[in-house]
C-alpha cells in the first residue's frame, strides 16, 4: 500500500488539477461526479457521458488506466497503462506542435482507443479548450468555432474534404494530424495545399499514440517521419522498425513495419510484416477472414487481400479461381470484414511452397482495379 500511496502522490504532483471543456472549466474534485452530469444533460449513452467517465477514472488514485488496442493483429487487447507516461507523450506531441495554454483541441474519436484518450490528456496538461464532437464521419459539420488542434482519421479527413463548408473549416485548423490508417495519394494531393499544417502521424496503442509525425504540405512536406526528442530507433534484422522510447513504454518495440531510414535519421515506411489491413481505422486480419469464409467456401478457391482507397484508407478484396455464388459467404462476415470487391481470377497467386503469395495478390487486385475490370 505504501508503494502506491507514493506512486500516486508523485503522479498527482505533475497533472493538472482542472480541464477545459467547451468553454467550461472542471476541477479535479468535480471530475467524480462529471459523468452522472453528462448523462443527465446529454443521456446516459451519449459521448459526453463517456468523456466524464475517462475524467473519473483520470482524476482517481490509481497510477494506471485501461485502454484497448485497435486490434492490429486481429485480436484487440487490453493494456494497462502509466498515467505519468500518458502524460510524458502528452507533452512530446504538445512540445513538437507548439501548442500553448488557451488553445482549443477537438475531440472527435471514440475514448476507448488511445488516440482519443491522448486527446483529452494532452488539453489537460496543456490547458488547452476541449471541443467535443461526438466521434462521426463529418465531425466539422456543425461546428460554429475552428479549433487550433484536431486529430482525426482519413475517413473523416476525406469526408471533410467532399463538401465545401467542411473543406474550409479544415483548411483552418491550425494543426491537423491524420493517424489510424492509410493516407491516399490523392488525399495527400489535396492537403498539400493547405495554408496551415497538416501531419501525418506514426505510432500505436504500446507508444501511447505516436512517436514521429511527417509534413503533408508545405516546404516541409516529406514522406519520411520525424522522430520525437528521447525516441530512439534502430532496424530488426528482418528491417523492421524497432523503437525505444522510455518516457512512455518502458520496453523496446519490435514493429511489424517495414522501413528505411536517411542520413538525418528519419524513416519512411515501405510496407508491413505482417497480414493486417486497415479500413477506415479498423484492423482486419487476412487470416481470420479466410478462416470464416471456409466454413462456406471450397478450400483454395479464394483469398483475401486489399487494393488503396480514398475514403478508407484501404478496401478488402476477395480473388476467386471459380464462378461461384459468395453471398452466403459473405453475409455471414462482421460488416468490416466483408469485400468492397470480388475479382476472378485463373488461378490464385502462391508461393514456391504452396503458401498465398500475398504481394503478388496485392498486385493482382491493383492492377485489375487500374484498369476498371472491378
Amino acid at each position: 500500500m505504501r508503494r502506491r500511496i507514493l506512486q500516486t502522490s508523485k503522479f498527482n504532483n505533475i497533472m493538472q488539477q482542472h480541464i477545459t471543456i467547451n468553454g467550461k472549466t472542471y476541477t479535479a474534485e468535480e471530475a467524480p461526479l462529471l459523468k452522472d452530469r453528462f448523462a443527465s444533460e446529454y443521456g446516459e449513452d451519449s459521448f459526453m457521458a463517456s468523456l466524464g467517465g475517462f475524467l473519473a477514472e483520470w482524476y482517481n488514485e490509481s497510477p494506471l488506466l485501461k485502454v484497448h488496442t485497435s486490434g492490429s493483429t486481429g485480436t484487440p487487447k487490453e493494456l494497462w497503462v502509466e498515467k505519468e507516461r500518458m502524460i510524458n507523450s502528452a507533452r512530446l506531441t504538445v512540445s513538437f506542435l507548439g501548442l500553448k495554454a488557451g488553445d482549443s483541441a477537438l475531440l472527435c474519436m471514440p475514448l476507448p482507443y488511445i488516440a482519443g484518450k491522448m486527446v483529452v490528456v494532452r488539453s489537460i496538461i496543456a490547458g488547452l479548450n476541449l471541443m467535443v464532437v461526438t466521434p462521426c464521419g463529418r465531425p466539422l459539420q456543425n461546428i460554429t468555432e475552428i479549433p487550433d488542434f484536431a486529430a482525426m482519421i482519413p475517413m473523416q479527413v476525406f469526408n471533410s474534404l467532399q463538401y465545401p463548408e467542411d473543406r474550409e473549416k479544415l483548411m483552418q485548423i491550425r494543426h491537423l494530424i491524420i493517424g489510424g490508417g492509410a493516407i491516399d495519394k490523392n488525399m495527400a494531393e489535396e492537403l498539400k495545399s493547405f495554408p496551415n499544417a497538416v501531419w501525418s502521424t506514426y505510432g500505436m496503442t504500446e507508444t501511447l499514440s505516436h512517436i514521429a509525425l511527417r509534413r503533408l504540405n508545405g516546404s516541409d512536406a516529406s514522406e519520411w517521419y520525424t522522430p520525437f526528442d528521447n525516441v530512439s530507433l534502430n532496424l530488426s534484422d528482418e528491417g523492421t522498425l524497432i523503437i525505444s522510447a522510455p518516457s512512455v513504454n518502458p520496453e523496446t518495440l519490435i514493429t511489424n513495419d517495414i522501413v528505411e531510414f536517411n542520413d538525418k535519421g528519419q524513416f519512411r515506411i515501405l510496407g508491413r510484416k505482417d497480414n493486417t489491413i486497415n479500413t477506415g481505422g479498423v484492423k482486419v486480419q487476412i487470416e481470420q477472414v479466410e478462416e470464416k469464409l471456409s466454413h462456406y467456401m471450397p478450400e483454395g478457391s479464394y483469398m483475401i487481400t486489399s487494393v488503396p482507397d480514398a475514403k478508407f484508407g484501404e478496401k478488402i478484396v476477395m480473388l476467386v479461381s471459380r464462378e461461384m455464388n459468395t453471398d452466403d459467404a459473405i453475409n455471414n462476415l462482421p460488416h468490416y470484414w466483408r469485400p468492397k470487391h470480388i475479382i476472378l481470377i485463373p488461378e490464385l497467386p502462391l508461393t514456391g511452397t504452396g503458401k498465398p503469395d500475398r504481394a503478388k495478390a496485392k498486385a493482382i487486385a491493383a492492377e485489375m482495379l487500374i484498369h476498371s475490370v472491378l
